[in-house]
């Protein structure tokens, strides 16, 4: 997002903090209405900037055009968080299967794998926009644990989002762990969501599900 707003040179009109924030705020909302399928996926790159150069009252920028340039340049941003690469290559080691599910349009998931260094880790990429079902929805996720042919008890989730990741697995009835990015305890610990027979964690270091398998 950074490079998108140097790019179109919006430091003369808003700090950089400022932009994200609305921005975050329109898109957290529009994605909300894109998985409840009350908006379509072009309304949505749409909308989420032209909103916020609207309440921004930046003009003269066509939203689309500038979608379309931030969805160019974010897979070129390869840096990963921390432990994520020491983690997967203790799970490879030991032989587990890994497959992502992601709510993220397809011209730039398959693109951020590549990048990112990943791609010999997964074994699976299951795109909602690809399948036609979004998490939290159950199905998505019956349709990544079959495809991969894993058995439903051994299966895990591990996510940042408490109610598309955590709670979707759950509900469709597969354990789960919260990455917590901002959260400050360094060690996992157990977290009571009410679904019985379902074990779900909390991190907010990757290297600390070494705990877990």
């Amino acid at each position: 997002m950074f490079e998108t707003f140097k790019s179109y040179k919006l430091s003369a009109f808003v700090e950089f903090d400022h932009f994200f924030e609305v921005y975050t705020k329109n898109n957290h909302l529009l994605w909300e209405s894109y998985r409840n399928k009350t908006i379509p996926k072009n309304e949505l790159v749409r909308l989420r900037f032209q909103l916020t150069l609207d309440e921004l009252g930046i003009t003269g920028i066509d939203a689309v055009v500038m979608n379309s340039h931030y969805l160019h340049v974010m897979p070129d941003q390869n840096k990963l968080n921390s432990g994520a690469a020491e983690l997967l290559q203790y799970l490879k080691q030991k032989s587990y299967q890994i497959a992502i599910i992601t709510n993220g349009f397809k011209e730039v998931q398959y693109r951020k794998i590549e990048t990112s260094g990943l791609k010999s880790f997964i074994s699976g990429i299951y795109i909602s926009e690809v399948v036609q079902l979004a998490k939290p929805e159950p199905g998505i996720f019956e349709y990544a644990v079959k495809s991969s042919n894993a058995p439903k008890v051994k299966s895990i989730m591990i996510g940042d989002d408490w109610e598309v990741d955590v709670l979707g697995a759950v509900v469709y009835g597969i354990d789960a762990v919260y990455f917590n990015k901002s959260g400050t305890n360094n060690e996992m610990k157990a977290i009571n969501t009410g679904h019985k027979n379902r074990n779900v964690y909390e991190i907010n270091q990757l290297i600390n599900l070494r705990y877990l398998f």
